[in-house]
């Protein structure tokens, strides 16, 4: 049976295909095989640039046809490595021995033990996996979160004059303006972003247990150091670790990790606080024609863009979080648990965007209801409660916290015609009672 939307096992391989696909060119096994393919590549072309004799006859004019196999890579390239590796039990072995069956047919065999000189497979791993990591972000990532914070910031102005009952422990509290608790949002995602840019991609680059030894023993002239930090930033735009053993330490990735953990919380948060909203009728829903929205029950249009994003973006967490915990431990040197977890890091930045796809939908689909917010707003007049005994505060009135307290804590109906009986009822100025009986549910919304 060949593998389909329909009998996926996982759902960011089936029913969630299209939202996910472009990150098929970072994570899937044939993108994985192809940056180990761009290091290796580039890698030999650096070792061409330096001070090794046995190398400085290589044909410079070679260097754009050895690009072309990773900037051409194609499927079958893929298989045949997996070919390879059947036989070697290796992966990067066989990527390696891919390679110098390219250079034999490109006659450039003269330099094959050249191709992954004095490397371990984490040389490529710990390079070729962060490249891949930071390709992602920058060309989905971000563009993605982006574009969720300009759908905010339109929804933001576009609402911030719309008074709006604020909820605290779930009660009705001081009012706020819709549009600045839309911005709180986009503030805390924006900080988030702005940590998150400091945060380096890391590469390991050192041999087999990251001190150079079989680079040194071979070529003791070389810096090699400075080398490698040249190749890692120069070649692959990467940050090496200077002491490392034979893996990279993680710290780095497991950081950004838990950045991207706290971005989709806080839009976690904004999904839950929107579903809420709905529920209360402050928010309708745009409908299509031919959905449904209830199986039984067919006035509803369920939140579901909302439900689906808070859903995807917990499993995302509860995966980078496992992953953030576990990159950074290894016995002594190394084992094998990192390149286990590393081949499941593209699921969590699947669900991520399969998150911030449905969010897109949901927001766009977000109608104002005024009626509902004003009427919340009208049927809630003990909230100008604080208002009024922060003005008596002012003008030195007795106990007015407990005045209105007494008042406003009677179980009984709070209305316009209430607070400005009360008002009237007080032993104070004429204009400080005119200037009480001023405030409404709708204008006291603070700055």
């Amino acid at each position: 049976m060949s593998l389909s939307p329909l009998n996926a096992i996982s759902p960011i391989d089936g029913r969630y295909h299209l939202k996910a696909k472009k990150l098929q060119e970072y994570f899937s096994e044939s993108s994985l095989i192809k940056f180990r393919v761009q290091v290796e590549i580039e890698y030999f072309i650096a070792l061409c640039n330096s001070s090794i004799l046995q190398l400085n006859h290589f044909p410079n004019e070679k260097f754009s046809v050895l690009r072309n196999l990773y900037l051409n890579f194609s499927e079958e390239d893929a298989i045949r490595i997996k070919e390879i590796e059947s036989t070697t039990n290796h992966d990067v072995k066989a990527v390696e021995y891919f390679i110098k069956e390219e250079f034999d047919k490109l006659s450039l065999g003269e330099f094959n033990e050249f191709i992954h000189f004095g490397l371990t497979s984490q040389d490529i791993n710990n390079t070729a996996v962060p490249y891949s990591i930071k390709k992602a972000i920058e060309e989905i990532y971000l563009p993605e979160i982006n574009n969720i914070i300009t759908l905010l910031e339109k929804n933001s102005k576009k609402w911030q004059q719309i008074s709006m009952l604020a909820r605290t422990h779930g009660q009705a509290a001081t009012p706020t303006k819709l549009g600045k608790e839309i911005n709180v949002f986009i503030e805390r995602i924006k900080n988030q972003l702005i940590l998150m840019d400091n945060i380096p991609f890391t590469a390991k680059f050192g041999g087999a247990t990251g001190n150079f030894n079989a680079h040194h023993v071979a070529f003791p002239e070389i810096n090699w150091i400075d080398f490698a930090n040249e190749f890692t930033n120069n070649a692959l735009g990467l940050k090496r670790q200077q002491t490392t053993t034979q893996i990279e330490h993680y710290d780095n990735l497991s950081a950004m990790m838990d950045n991207i953990c706290r971005v989709n919380t806080i839009l976690l948060d904004y999904s839950r606080d929107i579903w809420t909203y709905i529920s209360m009728d402050y928010f309708k829903q745009k409908i299509s024609k031919n959905e449904v929205g209830s199986s039984a029950m067919p006035h509803k249009v369920n939140p579901i863009d909302f439900e689906n994003a808070e859903g995807n973006l917990g499993i995302a967490n509860s995966v980078f979080k496992f992953m953030s915990g576990k990159l950074p431990i290894s016995r002594l040197q190394r084992d094998l648990t990192d390149s286990t977890v590393l081949r499941n890091i593209g699921v969590p930045f699947a669900h991520t965007l399969i998150a911030f796809k449905s969010l897109e939908k949901g927001i766009n689909k977000l109608v104002i209801n005024k009626e509902k917010i004003a009427e919340d707003l009208e049927d809630n007049w003990a909230v100008v409660a604080e208002a009024i005994q922060t003005i008596l505060r002012r003008e030195g009135y007795p106990n007015p916290y407990e005045a209105l307290k007494d008042l406003t804590r009677s179980n009984t109906k709070i209305t316009s015609d209430t607070i400005t009986s009360f008002v009237n009822s007080l032993k104070i100025s004429e204009s400080i009672k005119e200037e009480l009986r001023n405030i409404t549910p709708e204008n006291y919304t603070g700055i």
